[in-house]
């Protein structure tokens, strides 16, 4: 006879473990700390061969060696796991699960506003690919991303307005920042700073990266190095929602979260 209570609690144990395993994919995702886990599961996978072979003083050399790899662990990650725990405890649960829609479009009505008054700006939305290098050359900020704030930034004689904003997932994470200029020579000499800044970064990495003329107000999209004009706001919208929540991403079922 099927005992549904002890299925019930396997269900839920398993729940539990799936998604605590998913946060800390999410939060490791583009830093060191993958690298690191992926030298510990190589190591763990040695120790299972050398135990199923009976290679008893590697055993044994590796079972103390686990014992103090704890305490190192948390000696050398000290920085990231702090950063980690105060993430969760700023932000709660919101820089893991959120609706893009709303995202998209509070940057599309700040974009829009912008290129209307003929204010350029240059806006890097974060991927698969952590950016945080690059906040190195502004001012690391974090606080939730609204329309009101990506204009006030933008805003002419302002301090941070001359650099680019980072966004990564419902967050500015930084503004003031320099990007690098792409260095292909078959992009058109007419084009600006920002526009070649904007091509930069994402032949660097699969950022979304929105730039506006600050001559003529026109508002362009550069991914995978490729620069496309967008003409309205109902082509940037669509433009971002598909780059941004690609088929992939929503046939899993699996929430578009912050690495």
């Amino acid at each position: 006879m099927i005992n549904y209570v002890s299925l019930i609690k396997i269900l839920v144990e398993i729940g539990i473990l799936w998604f605590v395993f998913y946060v800390i994919l999410t939060f490791a995702r583009g830093t060191r700390g993958v690298q690191v886990m992926k030298g510990i599961v190589l190591v763990v996978l040695f120790f299972i061969v050398t135990q199923k072979l009976g290679l008893d003083t590697i055993s044994w050399i590796f079972t103390k060696l686990f014992a103090i790899s704890v305490i190192a662990f948390l000696i050398i990650f000290q920085p990231e796991l702090r950063r980690g725990l105060a993430s969760i405890g700023q932000r709660g649960w919101s820089g893991i699960f959120f609706r893009e829609s709303e995202i998209i479009k509070e940057v599309v009505r700040a974009v829009l506003s912008l290129s209307k008054r003929k204010i350029g700006a240059l806006i890097a939305i974060e991927r698969e690919t952590r950016l945080r290098h690059y906040m190195e050359s502004g001012i690391e900020i974090d606080a939730r991303l609204t329309t009101e704030l990506l204009i006030t930034i933008f805003m002419p004689n302002t301090p941070l307005h001359d650099g680019a904003i980072i966004i990564a997932a419902d967050r500015v994470i930084g503004a003031g920042c320099l990007f690098p200029l792409t260095q292909n020579p078959k992009v058109s000499k007419t084009l600006g700073t920002r526009h070649r800044a904007a091509i930069g970064l994402s032949e660097e990495t699969d950022a979304i990266v929105i730039v506006i003329s600050e001559e003529t107000g026109s508002i362009s999209v550069a991914t995978g190095g490729k620069l496309t004009h967008t003409p309205d706001g109902a082509s940037l919208e669509k433009l971002l929602t598909n780059l941004y929540s690609p088929p992939e991403k929503k046939k899993k079922g699996l929430p578009f979260t912050r690495g």
